[in-house]
This record gives structure tokens, C-alpha cells and sequence, in this order.
């Protein structure tokens, strides 16, 4: 490919929303258009609340918390603060939330700069690799077409999964229904979960009996993906315990090569849908496509 090991004058700006959960270690430092969490009357852009605020809110508050998608004014504040004449956009899977929508009705109002809309189909770190991606492209001076090509071959090879402590808060989020939300917490059954990635919406892979087996699950269905032994770059994610983390990650290394491992906490909008205790990954083979 193009460009490799060379810097050259970017073409576009990167911009992102609040779907992002960013590793210090990838280029995933650009403008966000934020969702919000809102607790009753009370609202708060998710750069304003921290985990630490949010996980006491969660404890305390006897109101549920909910979030709102970027409105197109904070889209718009992303495109100006790329401080480019083209944008390129990447947002949270459409199939999980309406930030995409709020991102095209911003570009009739971005007079005199072009913006191209990437839906990446999924969340969290699986969106820190693509937002990765495309700031590579930008940095190295490659064309926004090639951008989108690394990312699309990145959301290809990308898995995200996850798992949480309880029902509970995807119950009263209304993201389950009631009577799933009882039967599974009548037998205590821990979800381990995915995006599909045709729909990009969430998808129900296994339900094991312990928070500790649905960790193990999921290094299970890693290696199933990719065959034991392939070497892997994985972005871990956490709640309230960091350890979540650390276990998961000794599970992975136990079946594979690990080339690349950062983690990084669940940023608050996305941690009022699982609840406090939640652990994450998003799981790729080797190095990245333009490496190769």
C-alpha cells in the first residue's frame, strides 16, 4: 500500500461521537460530538460527568439515568474543530443509536466544507480501531478513499464482546424485556454479547452461570474466531474493577500471541446501559491491514 512509514500532508480531518471509548496508545484524539447523561431534569455532556461521578450516581441516584445522542449542533462544533475543508466522520453503528442521522442533517449546515459519513457499525474499542485507522490515513497523507478502505477492512476483522454483571440496568434502560431481564436474574445467567455485524446491532452469543465463566466465554469464542495460536490486538475495556480486565486478558494470552493490548475504562454513556461491572474486548488478528 501507499504511503506506508511515510508522513504526508493530511487531505482531512477525523472527527468521532460520544460512542468512542479511546486508547491513549492509538490516534484516537480528535473532535467528539458527545452524547449526554441525563439523571431526571439533571443533564450532563459525558466530558462533564467522570466514571468515578457516574459509578456514585449509580449507587445513589434513585433515578435511572439515560443518554441522548449527539444533537446536530455538536456534530457541527466536531466538522469546525477538524479545522479542515473535508471531514471525514465515523460514527456508533446506526443500529445502536441516532448519532448517525444527527451527523448528516449537520452537513447542510457546514457551508464550504465536505463531509464523508462512515458508519462503523459498532462501538466503544471496536470504533477506537477504525477512528484509528483513519487518522493513520489522514497523517500519512493518504486519500480519504484509502481511509475508508483501511477502516473497512478493520470493522471486517474486528470482533467486540462483552459481558455484564446484571441484567438490571438493560432492563430498565428498556433494553431487554422484562420478563428476560427476570429469568435471567432468577438464574443468576450472565450474557456474553457481540455486534452483528450485519445489522449492527447487539447479539446474544452465550449465557454462562458466573461473571468469572463469562470471561472465560469470551476468550472462547475469541479463539473460535480466529483459531488458536493467532496472534491478536486486542482493546480491553472495564467498569468498576480493573481486575475484569486483567482476567480477561491472562485468558486471551493463555490460547494467543497478544502483539498489542490497551485498556481502557467504558466511557459513562455506554456504563449506564451495562451497569457498573461490565468488561469488554475488541479482538483483531496481528497487525493492522496497512502494516501488512
Amino acid at each position: 500500500m501507499t504511503g506506508q512509514g511515510q508522513i504526508g500532508q493530511a487531505k482531512f480531518g477525523v472527527v468521532t461521537d460520544g460512542g468512542l471509548d479511546a486508547y491513549a496508545e492509538l490516534k484516537n484524539s480528535v473532535p467528539i460530538a458527545p452524547f449526554s447523561v441525563n439523571f431526571g431534569s439533571v443533564s450532563r455532556r459525558t466530558h462533564e460527568i467522570s466514571r468515578e461521578d457516574l459509578l456514585r450516581e449509580l449507587a445513589s441516584n434513585p433515578e435511572h439515568p439515560t443518554s441522548s445522542q449527539p444533537t446536530p449542533q455538536d456534530w457541527a462544533d466536531a466538522y469546525r474543530a477538524a479545522g479542515t475543508p473535508e471531514v471525514l466522520a465515523v460514527t456508533i453503528s446506526a443500529g445502536l443509536s441516532g448519532s448517525r442521522n444527527a451527523a448528516e442533517q449537520a452537513t447542510q449546515v457546514m457551508d464550504g466544507a465536505k463531509v464523508t459519513i462512515h458508519d462503523s457499525r459498532t462501538l466503544s474499542a471496536a470504533q477506537a480501531f477504525q477512528v484509528h485507522a483513519a487518522v493513520t490515513a489522514a497523517e500519512r497523507g493518504e486519500s480519504l478513499q484509502t481511509a475508508l478502505e483501511w477502516m473497512k477492512a478493520v470493522e471486517q476483522e474486528t470482533e467486540l464482546y462483552f459481558t455484564i454483571e446484571t441484567l438490571e440496568y438493560l432492563r430498565r434502560g428498556g433494553r431487554i424485556g422484562r420478563v428476560q431481564a427476570t429469568l435471567g436474574g432468577l438464574l443468576n445467567l450472565k450474557p456474553v454479547i457481540t455486534v452483528d455485524k450485519a445489522s449492527g446491532t447487539y447479539t446474544n452469543l452465550a449465557r454462562v452461570r458466573s461473571y468469572r465463566s463469562a470471561i472465560e466465554a469470551i476468550a472462547t469464542q475469541i479463539t473460535a474466531r480466529y483459531g488458536e495460536g493467532t496472534p491478536l490486538r486486542l482493546g480491553l475495556l472495564y467498569g468498576s474493577e480493573q481486575a475484569d480486565a486483567d482476567a480477561l486478558l491472562k485468558a486471551v494470552q493463555a490460547r494467543h500471541p497478544v502483539v498489542w493490548a490497551g485498556v481502557a475504562g467504558v466511557n459513562p454513556v455506554l456504563n449506564i446501559h451495562t451497569g457498573p461491572r461490565t468488561v469488554g474486548i475488541a479482538a483483531a488478528p496481528g497487525a493492522w491491514p496497512w502494516e501488512r
